[in-house]
């Protein structure tokens, strides 16, 4: 019997390693790597690749995805403009981009997506789940060969978390006061989820990004922020059990009253800082939170400051034992960032129209720019300029980060 069952156990012990693959955890107020290490997030978020923002593109008034594609499609046309995106999608960001964010020092990155990604609806030059996973999906792969874990950010949330220009949405955060709304969401991330489940290189899921900002009535909509976030993490550990929630505060991912006592055992709770003192103050009451609840917490979004400022709050949040995100990886034309790239000669042409009155045909007609050779031309050269081929390191940001700013 015994010489039976020793090529059995031989077999198990062999194939152990198979059934214990690692993902990334958490225990009491750390976040441990797939290595089993404690983990401190350094990283960056690759903002308006797959989630425009306008102020990115130089538009102040044209400021959300839906706003932008009206915009070219009035100034290009709709066939362009869907020619235009394609190519976007594949220029913005690369392979090489994510090895050089590897080269840097950083360990992760965090991907902000636009919902419509994982719908029928037409967006950024096409529809349908498959282009989404696909776009995802390489960006994955390419982390995992640079041994960087990836957290999936939904920027952009069915019907508005936010109601405002980040979440591509219509002026209000319906998705609180939606059902339908709210189905799709735990929809599409059950899906993602199923998707990824086994996918060590991802790190956890950002279920939406900076709710319930602070100008519509918060004594409303923040008693209903955690029970969404209930409702999708449910949703979410039908099909995986293994991958960290990230849950952001109310009021732009800044208030953690709103939250009571943890409801998972792999939560991650998140804040973003812009333009405050570099002080302790400013996040103590998140320590206080991390303290109480024996929680980790993280800081997904900061920066679009200074060397000066990026470098002090990255120390104070590095003191604390906090991870961070900043944000974004890439900007046209500014050192605000990680890197940037070259602004095409005559895209205030474009930005000029993006930013004037189109509220009528008339309008639209009347103010396209007489000199429209030149603009198509600029915003052809955009899609040249911003590749990995053509970044400009913004050094001094990248060492206030503590990174290699001599690579």
């Amino acid at each position: 019997m015994k010489q039976r069952l020793l090529p059995c156990l031989l077999a198990l012990m062999i194939c152990q390693p198979i059934f214990s693959q690692k993902f990334v955890s958490v225990k009491g107020k750390e976040i441990f790597g797939t290595d089993g290490k404690p983990l401190l997030i350094k990283g960056t978020n690759l903002g308006n690749w797959l989630n425009p923002e306008g102020y990115m593109f130089k538009f102040d008034r044209t400021s959300s995805p839906r706003l932008i594609n009206e915009a070219f499609s009035e100034l290009f046309g709709p066939a362009e403009t869907q020619k235009f995106w394609k190519q976007y999608l594949a220029n913005y960001i690369t392979k090489g981009d994510i090895r050089y964010l590897h080269v840097l020092g950083m360990n992760s990155i965090r991907v902000p997506f636009n919902y419509r990604l994982f719908t029928d609806e037409y967006y950024m030059g096409g529809n349908g789940i498959q282009r989404g996973f696909a776009l995802l999906d390489s960006v994955v792969n390419w982390c995992e060969e640079e041994n960087m874990t990836v957290l999936l950010d939904m920027h952009a949330a069915p019907g508005g978390q936010t109601g405002d220009n980040i979440d591509d949405s219509y002026a209000y955060p319906f998705l609180f006061e939606s059902k339908e709304d709210q189905d799709l969401l735990c929809s599409i991330w059950t899906k993602i989820a199923t998707h990824y489940k086994n996918n060590t290189t991802i790190m956890g899921y950002d279920l939406f990004n900076e709710p319930i900002p602070h100008f519509f009535d918060t004594a409303h909509l923040n008693p209903l922020l955690e029970p969404l976030f209930k409702k999708v993490t449910a949703a979410v550990r039908k099909v995986d059990k293994n991958h960290l929630i990230f849950l952001e505060g109310a009021q732009w991912a800044s208030n953690f009253s709103a939250f009571g006592k943890p409801f998972d055992d792999k939560l991650v709770y998140q804040f973003h800082k812009y333009w405050t003192p570099t002080t302790i103050d400013v996040i103590q009451s998140y320590i206080d939170f991390r303290n109480k609840y024996n929680v980790p917490i993280y800081c997904g979004e900061t920066g679009e400051n200074d060397d000066a400022w990026v470098e002090s709050f990255r120390k104070l949040l590095e003191q604390n034992n906090i991870g961070w995100h900043y944000w974004p990886y890439k900007k046209m034309n500014n050192t605000r960032g990680i890197v940037s790239f070259k602004q095409p000669d005559n895209y205030e042409l474009i930005s000029a129209y993006a930013d004037t009155a189109r509220n009528s045909f008339e309008l639209i007609r009347k103010n396209k720019p007489a000199q429209m050779e030149q603009a198509k031309k600029a915003w052809y050269q955009f899609l040249e300029n911003c590749k990995y081929e053509h970044i400009i390191p913004n050094k001094g940001y990248i060492k206030a980060l503590g990174l290699k700013s001599d690579f």
